[in-house]
């Protein structure tokens, strides 16, 4: 995510978890992620699979929700909630899809950001904040020890936005991945 905090603006509008209505919105807003990212390519979300690992919140609530209020619950195959920005206008300008996390040395849950996304023509306007803030009463009403996420070294403006929210960032940390053909093999591999 890129926002400049020197030009920011307040935000009208609104953040509240996703429903279900709100699926093609959500697509749309990670098709610009994608782009953004240069990632086109590598998307495979649609509707159907966003429909069936997002647990949404209750349809047509006009109230925000948080950890408290009813909605679907998490499973391994809802593993992810969904915050949306909404604009004066109704438009979802905005997205922070996470899931819950856990810190051994905390002992405690926690919410792991998997990606933050405003509209290029919607940044600078604190949507990016308020759903950072949103995330954070997320872990204070579950009692947790940590928001966290990853974020590519080379998006500078990116680091900015967070370390201007008062995140850090943490040097000693690599992240590993294995998906793919390597899932596979690894998936295989029995005991002896």
């Amino acid at each position: 995510m890129t926002q400049s905090t020197s030009t920011m603006v307040s935000a009208s509008g609104s953040i509240r978890h996703a429903r279900r209505e709100d699926v093609p919105a959500i697509l749309y807003l990670i098709r610009q992620l994608a782009e953004c990212e240069g990632e086109t390519k590598s998307m495979e979300a649609t509707e159907s699979k966003l429909e069936s690992t997002i647990a949404f919140g209750p349809p047509n609530s006009n109230t925000k929700l948080s950890a408290t209020e009813p909605s679907e619950p998490t499973s391994p195959a809802k593993p992810v909630r969904c915050l949306l920005a909404i604009d004066e206008t109704g438009k979802a300008v905005g997205v922070a899809i996470y899931f819950y996390s856990y810190s051994t040395w905390q002992a405690k849950p926690g919410v792991f950001l998997e990606d933050l996304f405003v509209l290029p023509t919607e940044r600078g306007k604190g949507f990016g904040k308020r759903l950072l803030a949103e995330l954070a009463k997320e872990v204070a009403n579950i009692e947790g020890g940590r928001l966290e996420w990853n974020v590519f070294r080379a998006n500078k403006a990116g680091i900015k936005f967070y370390e201007s929210a008062g995140a850090n960032l943490r040097h000693e940390l690599i992240k590993m991945r294995v998906d793919g053909g390597d899932l596979n093999r690894l998936a295989s591999i029995t005991q002896r």
